[in-house]
């Protein structure tokens, strides 16, 4: 989502390589990063083109969906014309509570849907929870943890009056750690990141809300995601940066695993893919989306995303938001734009049917018509009467109820803040603590408040306090936040101990005399990011460099000079640059904390005073140097002021497959964390199934579906009803004249090479040979595999482990081994578990961009299972299939 950067202090413009000289512009990939497969290196040689596909498949109700379906078009089959177009358009940004909303028809008492951020919680709204980041349940490497935040914050959703939670995230998957979203997200890995995503659906969904995953595809980075929104940062650009990316690195992104978990609406991104935009690519959306992954919800698109009506609605878009072609324009590409389309035979009826099911279709997958209750909250303002339509100050009434939709999620949070921090060091047992040390001296302005107090800057766009989520539209306002210095304090206070704090970072002198004295040093520092709307200390959205912000390493440094028991804590929206921490003798422990969210501080403590074991685990890598990644960030414009062209010339080889790939060693591998028990790991075996062969999808589709209501062409039936009162700059289906083309009011009316080939057929098509159901063709989850392994903890202490699988394909184009499969075992001291994991026909196949199809190739294939993605004492080829 956008806000335009003037409501916001405008930092200083960028008019360098943003302080980072070794980045690799004009390029965004090392030269010596770039995938072995030579069809990938290639993709920007010449400009990528996206393949047209047409016409957008028809929803059919496959898999869960039927029930919802046979409903949906009993409804739809009730609509007008200018009903079903109220359902695919919202009415323009603020002009309702939410920050964005369809029209309504009031006829059949169906409520216009509310559509609200974000993806930890409910913005712009008071006594809602903050829930850790994405990035945090990533650390978790927990299915049941990613399930119990869905639920838990679609419940809040759905308290508040909610019907589309703007969330999970997958897109940033995070190809390059300075994107300045990757937080919202959950990790550069598409398995560990596709098993999060689909439980964070299922629990979303099962609260009764519609989720919306989000953003599709290849949307990686802030800067030039919108033209407009770059000339506000002084660059001069006309369209909108294009992510170009190969066919097979398409087909590792884990939008299938939200499909298969039945997800509700996917909203399509700002950038362009491969030079057409995200919303009107007809590739993305009609045949890679809806045709091979058999997508039965409906496409949202971000924002003023929207750059063409006719093109879009072809191309598959089903949802504009907010709805106006620029906020609060009065216009619209849709609207009464898509009632003269569809009355003029440019938009076939069909379209507008499917569209109008899709949507209808997911809210009565979800439960809405059983669990919708009145939206009680208002976006744009906390006062508890104020005018109903905010942008035209139209109407007065009681807009805010301050509902308290928490429940007891504060236990949750804490404990996924808790299981979300890395431990990945600990020397000679520092930690844990004991809360009887004879001084503990805690610095850094991490551990403290933001003075402005915890909502102070909006969307949490500056970096003052303790770090507990990013900025953007992927927050949410604290109610409470628990910093580490709070918590810290009432442990050791508890214990009738000793404890000093400094939170100014600069306060050198008194951080030295302090340092000298401190029995114990608990050292926070962090690094923040966001959306490209915000700029923080001259970083738009995309961090700048991967070091610790605020002086951080010069404040770690300080202290562990005078202090030889100094702990570093940081929170980060993803990587940084550790320096010579893993080796400095006086640094005696490091911890991750990354974005716990509200409970932040009592989350660390729990780490740190031994209540938790920490048994969480990287999400991505920890790099010597930047430039070990391999991959990074376009910072300026590379085509003068034509689209920039992000090549995604790594392919499928971002974090650890780079490291692995360019037998580079990293600070702290993908994966690893340290516990304050030890395991050991033995017995591994696989069996093989029994799968049949793996057949393409064959057949045809049904028709397109035909209106319910006989189409009325008499253009006077579609005119603004008798006395009807307009809301200033609202969206509405209702035509100004009955002539068409005046209606429409556009100089291009009626010209020709509008309406691409194939794009009107809505007779029976054949089925894509990879799809056949939610997810793609049902035969990709067949189990090939069974694998167990025994985990013992050695130790003393109970704690959690989490075993990974990790497999070799065997390709001379393949990474040197790729995650497949994890599970987070409790396990008491002395005692054993058993790891298993499935290995699908999904896992050891590879994209054929010839075929067009999943095939598994004839090399030999290697299992590997251990504590992280360089610790792998347990290894073994896979056995013939019988």
């Amino acid at each position: 989502m956008w806000v335009a950067p003037l409501l916001l202090a405008v930092a200083s413009l960028v008019t360098a390589q943003d302080g980072n000289n070794t980045a690799p512009f004009p390029n965004a990939t090392y030269p010596n990063a770039t995938s072995p497969n030579p069809a990938i290196a290639g993709i920007e040689v010449p400009l990528a083109t996206s393949p047209p596909k047409y016409p957008s498949p028809w929803g059919t109700g496959a898999g869960a969906w039927g029930d919802a379906y046979t409903k949906a078009q009993a409804f739809v089959a009730q609509l007008t014309l200018a009903e079903m177009v109220n359902l695919t358009t919202g009415v323009g940004w603020a002009e309702e509570s939410c920050v964005g909303q369809n029209g309504a028809i009031p006829r059949l008492g169906f409520r216009s849907l509310c559509m609200q951020d974000s993806p930890l919680g409910v913005r712009f709204a008071d006594f809602v929870s903050v829930f850790p980041a994405g990035v945090n349940v990533a650390a978790t490497w927990d299915r049941g943890l990613a399930y119990l935040r869905g639920q838990a914050m679609g419940a809040e959703h759905a308290a508040k009056g909610v019907d589309v939670q703007l969330g999970p995230v997958a897109g940033p998957l995070g190809r390059s750690p300075e994107g300045g979203r990757n937080w919202e997200g959950f990790s550069p890995d598409p398995v560990l990141t596709g098993n999060l995503f689909a439980q964070t659906v299922e629990g979303i969904q099962n609260s009764g809300v519609i989720a919306c995953a989000k953003h599709l595809i290849a949307n990686e980075q802030e800067h030039f995601r919108q033209a407009p929104e770059a000339g506000s940062w002084g660059f001069n650009i006309t369209d909108s940066l294009s992510s170009n990316i190969d066919d097979i690195t398409m087909h590792e992104l884990p939008f299938a695993d939200a499909v298969r978990a039945n997800v509700g609406s996917v909203m399509c991104s700002y950038q362009q893919i491969n030079n057409s935009y995200g919303c009107q690519n007809s590739y993305i959306l009609n045949y890679l989306l809806k045709g091979e992954l058999g997508f039965q919800g409906f496409i949202m698109s971000d924002w003023a995303a929207q750059h063409s009506g006719v093109g879009s609605a072809l191309a598959g878009l089903d949802m504009t938001m907010p709805g106006d072609v620029t906020f609060d324009s009065g216009t619209s590409y849709w609207g009464a734009n898509l009632t003269v389309a569809v009355l003029n035979g440019t938009v076939p009826e069909w379209r507008i049917t499917d569209m109008a099911i899709r949507i209808v279709a997911a809210w009565y997958f979800v439960g809405r018509d059983t669990h919708q209750v009145p939206i009680n909250f208002n976006s744009w303002t906390l006062d508890t009467y104020g005018p109903e339509h905010n942008v035209a100050k139209f109407g007065y009434g009681l807009i805010n109820q301050h509902v308290d939709v928490r429940g007891d999620h504060a236990a949750l949070i804490r404990t996924i803040g808790s299981a979300s921090t890395v431990l990945l060091k600990n020397t000679n047992g520092t930690l844990p603590l004991k809360g009887t040390e004879k001084l503990t001296a805690v610095f850094g302005e991490d551990a403290g408040d933001n003075v402005w107090g915890p909502n102070g800057c909006p969307d949490r766009g500056c970096d003052n306090g303790t770090l507990a989520v990013g900025w953007g539209s992927g927050t949410a306002s604290f109610t409470n936040l628990v910093t580490p210095e709070m918590a810290i304090q009432n442990e050791i206070l508890a214990h009738n101990g000793a404890v000093e704090t400094i939170t100014d970072d600069f306060a050198a002198a008194q951080i030295k005399t302090l340092a000298s004295r401190a029995s114990v040093a608990i050292v926070f520092v962090n690094a923040d990011s966001g959306e490209g709307y915000i700029s923080v200390d001259g970083n738009i959205g995309d961090r700048n460099n991967l070091t610790l912000w605020r002086g951080g390493d010069t404040l770690i440094q300080n202290v562990s000079a005078l202090c030889n028991n100094t702990i570093v804590v940081v929170h980060s929206v993803g990587p940084v640059l550790m320096g010579n921490y893993s080796t400095n003798p006086n640094i005696t422990a490091i911890l991750w904390a990354g974005l716990p969210g509200e409970q932040s501080g009592n989350s660390i403590a729990d780490v740190l005073y031994g209540r938790v074991n920490p048994g969480a685990k990287l999400p991505f890598t920890l790099a010597e140097n930047r430039e070990d990644y391999g991959t990074d960030l376009l910072y300026i414009p590379n085509r003068g002021t034509d689209a920039p062209q992000v090549d995604f010339t790594e392919g499928v080889f971002i974090d650890y497959r780079t490291f692995d790939h360019a037998n580079i060693t990293p600070v702290y591998e993908f994966g690893f964390g340290l516990s304050y028990t030890t395991f050991s790991y033995a017995d591994l075996t696989i069996k093989p199934a029994n799968p049949s062969p793996y057949t393409p999808t064959t057949g045809m589709t049904p028709p397109a579906p035909t209106m319910g209501m006989v189409l009325d062409n008499n253009t006077a039936d579609y005119l603004f009803p008798a006395n009807f009162t307009r809301v200033p700059l609202y969206i509405y289906p209702y035509l100004n004249q009955t002539n068409l083309k005046a209606s429409a009011n556009e100089s291009d009316y009626g010209v020709p090479g509008y309406v691409p080939a194939g794009s009107q057929d809505g007779s029976p098509q054949p089925l894509i040979p990879a799809g056949g159901g939610p997810g793609g063709n049902p035969q990709l989850y067949d189990l090939m595999y069974q694998v167990t392994a025994t985990i013992t903890n050695t130790g003393k202490v109970a704690g959690d482990e989490v075993p990974q699988l990790y497999l070799s394909l065997g390709g001379p184009y393949d990474p040197v081994k790729v995650l497949r499969g994890f599970e987070r075992l409790s396990i008491q001291p002395g005692m054993s578990a058993t790891f298993t994991a499935d290995i699908l026909r999904r896992d050891i196949s590879n994209w054929d961009p010839v075929s067009q199809n999943w095939v598994i190739t004839n090399y030999s294939k290697t299992a590997y299972v251990g504590s992280s993605s360089r610790t792998l004492p347990l290894s073994m080829a896979l056995p013939a299939l019988t």
